[in-house]
């Protein structure tokens, strides 16, 4: 799933409205839906106010798994 698409998933789970979540980020309903749409992209200051906001780690919306390896992984193409 997509992160614009995660953003309208989450927000209807929580019966939240597009504007309730614009005013939160103190932007306009029409702004916050070219989010939700992926028709902008998220920048990364709404992305933690979003996260503070719905109380979850920004790897949700990242989809990142819970259990990243503490090593970033080798990259096979080096000699």
């Amino acid at each position: 799933m997509e992160l614009h698409e995660k953003l309208k998933k989450l927000r209807q789970e929580k019966h939240k409205t597009q504007s309730e979540i614009a005013e939160y980020l103190q932007t306009g309903q029409s702004y916050y839906a070219k989010y939700e749409s992926g028709k902008i992209p998220l920048p990364a200051e709404r992305l933690r106010q979003l996260c503070l906001y719905y109380h979850i780690s920004a790897d949700y919306f990242l989809g990142l798994p819970d259990d990243l390896p503490h090593e970033p992984p080798k990259n096979p193409k080096k000699k």
